[in-house]
């Protein structure tokens, strides 16, 4: 029995919850897959797999042996990693979960450091925050970049690195017809809470954490609002208002990305001022993967952080 091949497959099953998909997510049969689980119960003389027509979980024994394969795994991606990457030009895989909401400045920070080491491949991936903070728990994210002021200073295994401040914009259609040398989207007055809660409105869905930051400005000014459109799609939240008569809520870093539609209007909601930090959260420990590294020596250069900065927060024309 190949042990660490055995612990990937053992992970695969946690990630997917279905012994068919994790086994073609392994590039196996799945009774090999099968057959490795049961070796490991052999090996260790436990049940692992709590067994029924379809996956229903682990054992407490297996989940012990669950976190050890993750440490094992990680491990010997380290081990891969530092072997072969030579000084200065780091190698190796980079996972990243990043919050909807965040997606823009996670693209162009992924391009960035792809670009400035080439030999380091990024993998993001769009996940709610409480996906992101458990996948940095269970090893299976290397960062995140979500909202930190959910993660408490000196509290759990957590550290953080802030990035930008976010603003909220109203986006719609524009009342009227773009100029003809208009260059993009048109940004106007600032608009209140109260005032937006009036119009039809395409929001973000109930479990996105974005969606909490908005609903609780509009209670900040005694309104619950009831949206005409939910999505938890960022380019279905960004399209919404070109294709239709919605209102969408929208961060800076996402009007950021769409404010080349010129027939298109951003208006900043104010009354309340409502700030949201963003930044990189990444797990405490002793050393980190030369990517990480790399990653982190680059979200914290002031060159990167302007142009985070420029790309999102209170943007204008």
């Amino acid at each position: 029995m190949n042990l660490l091949v055995s612990m990937r497959y053992l992970v695969a099953l946690d990630e997917h919850k279905h012994f068919a998909r994790a086994a073609q997510a392994c590039f196996v049969t799945q009774p090999a897959l099968s057959n490795a689980i049961r070796a490991l119960e052999e090996e260790f003389g436990s049940s692992i797999v709590k067994r029924g027509r379809t996956f229903v979980g682990f054992t407490p024994e297996g989940d012990r042996l669950l976190d050890s394969a993750r440490r094992m795994l990680r491990e010997e991606e380290l081990l891969k990693q530092d072997l072969s990457s030579v000084s200065g030009q780091p190698q190796g895989r980079l996972s990243i979960g990043v919050v909807p909401s965040a997606e823009p400045v996670a693209a162009r920070f992924a391009a960035m450091l792809q670009a400035r080491h080439p030999g380091i491949k990024p993998v993001v991936r769009s996940m709610s925050s409480q996906e992101i903070e458990e996948g940095l728990e269970q090893l299976t994210l290397d960062m995140g970049l979500g909202f930190i002021e959910r993660v408490r200073p000196g509290v759990g295994k957590l550290q953080t690195v802030p990035q930008y401040t976010e603003h909220y914009f109203l986006v719609r259609k524009a009342a009227q017809p773009p100029e003809p040398d208009a260059q993009g989207m048109h940004f106007g007055a600032p608009l209140s809470w109260q005032e937006a809660a009036a119009l039809p409105l395409c929001l973000m869905t109930s479990e996105m954490y974005n969606r909490h930051i908005v609903d609780g400005a509009f209670a900040k000014v005694g309104v619950k609002v009831q949206p005409v459109l939910e999505t938890n799609s960022l380019l279905t939240l960004a399209l919404s208002a070109v294709g239709g008569a919605v209102s969408c809520v929208m961060p800076g870093a996402l009007v950021g990305a769409v404010r080349a539609y010129r027939e298109l209007e951003a208006r900043p909601l104010s009354s309340p001022e409502v700030r949201t930090p963003i930044g990189f959260m990444f797990q405490t420990a002793e050393r980190h993967s030369r990517p990480l590294e790399a990653a982190l020596t680059l979200a914290q250069d002031a060159a990167w952080l302007r142009h985070a900065a420029a790309h999102s927060g209170l943007l204008h024309a």
